[in-house]
């Protein structure tokens, strides 16, 4: 199998075509940067301009499937101007694959993107699935609510689509995992708020191995990619205090502290999503870390 990849350099696109690769597929990629571009027997480099609406024709090429991980990071504050960047980062390339889908001959049977959990309502005791209708207000939900749009086009195109809402991803390098484990470690570390909001997280090579699980059995539609037990931001920060064997002594840190330091990117410490993942559990995929101690004590030991 032939796959296309974008953001094939981040976090999770590093990790998905080592994967690939090992298991056999030939990975072409697109990237910004012409002197990141490689042209090897399995690994093909091809560039691509979001702002300037181009893209090398040529990256389609014999390809079944595309798995749309592009776009800008959210850990970093969200100034006017870089908030524009984080939802064209996402809809305008997807919207540029689109355009060179439609205007020629291809082989694309599948597209599969990322997308995100801040679509869903705040919630602590209810529990929401891909079922649920109702979105949250928010600068986040509606860059998700954009940029699935964008990938619902594909669906015109004679295209499955599927689309994999993220929680928090864990890895010890990058990702939010680092930046919270950074002041536990210097001693500083405590809880955010009230500590009660719940953090729906995913350990990264679960994540990598739903994503191979989608491509291997052409799923279509919506699904969440998160661990079966969420846990509290209480609970979290406990969990890397005792992995990483630091105390716990400090109160909590009151949102307005963390107001005037992020600005509005606070959103990502004090969102609550309290998420199932039971629908791609019925598919037949298994959690490697269903449970945060054990992904802790994997990424960590």
């Amino acid at each position: 199998m032939k796959l296309l990849i974008t953001g094939a350099t981040g976090l999770v696109g590093k990790k998905l075509v080592t994967l690939l690769l090992q298991k056999g597929h030939s990975v072409h990629y697109l990237s910004t940067s012409k002197v990141k571009i490689q042209s090897l027997s399995n690994y093909k480099g091809f560039y691509w301009d979001i702002k300037k609406g181009t893209i090398d024709k040529e990256c389609i090429e014999g390809v079944d499937v595309i798995v749309h991980l592009a776009g800008a990071s959210i850990a970093k504050r969200w100034t006017k101007e870089y908030k524009k960047e984080i939802l064209k980062s996402r809809v305008h390339s997807a919207n540029l694959l689109y355009t060179l889908l439609k205007e020629q001959t291809h082989t694309v049977k599948h597209f599969v993107s990322a997308s995100g959990t801040a679509i869903y309502p705040e919630s602590i005791d209810g529990v929401y699935d891909e079922t649920t209708i109702e979105k949250e207000k928010s600068f986040l939900s509606n860059v998700v609510q954009e940029w699935e749009q964008a990938a619902d086009l594909f669906s015109q195109l004679g295209v499955k689509v599927c689309k994999l809402r993220t929680g928090v991803v864990l890895d010890r390098k990058e990702g939010a995992l680092p930046e919270m484990a950074k002041p536990i470690q210097m001693g500083v570390g405590a809880s955010m708020g009230k500590g009660t909001q719940i953090q729906s997280w995913i350990h990264i090579e679960d994540l990598v191995q739903m994503y191979s699980f989608v491509i291997d059995h052409q799923l279509e539609g919506v699904y969440n990619a998160v661990s079966p037990n969420p846990v509290s931001n209480a609970v979290l920060t406990r969990a890397i205090a005792k992995v990483l064997r630091r105390p716990l002594f400090l109160p909590n840190i009151p949102r307005f502290v963390m107001d005037l330091i992020l600005g509005e990117m606070d959103y990502l410490l004090f969102s609550s999503k309290n998420l199932a993942s039971y629908k791609i559990q019925k598919e037949g995929f298994v959690f490697q870390f269903p449970n945060i101690d054990s992904a802790l004590e994997k990424i960590y030991k």
